[in-house]
């Protein structure tokens, strides 16, 4: 499992280096990327996990003093997008380890990278929209 995720990963850091213009910002962007696939990916198990088998919400994160638009985004952010950050950071960008991947891993020509991106963006949506039409139809 865990070289699935460092193909992933250096197909999008060669991917990201390859764009003109991309030298200096590669990392940061490859790092977004990864992130908000992630946290998606994170979403939707933690979704899964607390409504339809453990049936209570258990991973939450409040601050009552914030209207519920900044609560959301913050609790989002603090829940799902910097476990996927810290995760990232510390298995490719810690004392450059992508430099060895990068010699270890093939290239997929940014196929293995966008196929994972897509289905980590798309995924919940196409559930929750089949959900909605189980519903509609059951009715």
């Amino acid at each position: 499992m865990i070289g699935l995720y460092y193909k992933i990963w250096v197909d999008c850091i060669t991917k990201g280096k390859q764009k003109p213009g991309n030298e200096s910002k590669w990392p940061i962007i490859s790092m977004i990327c990864m992130s908000l696939s992630m946290a998606f990916n994170f979403l939707l198990f933690m979704t899964i996990l607390e409504r339809h088998i453990l049936g209570n919400y258990f991973y939450k994160f409040d601050f009552p003093f914030l209207n519920s638009y900044i609560n959301n985004v913050l609790s989002y952010l603090i829940l799902f997008i910097l476990p996927c950050v810290v995760v990232n950071y510390l298995l490719i960008f810690r004392n450059r380890r992508y430099k060895k991947l990068l010699k270890k891993y093939p290239y997929y020509n940014g196929k293995l990278f966008l196929a994972y991106f897509l289905m980590s963006m798309f995924l919940p949506i196409l559930l929750m929209w089949g959900g909605i039409i189980y519903v509609y139809l059951r009715n």
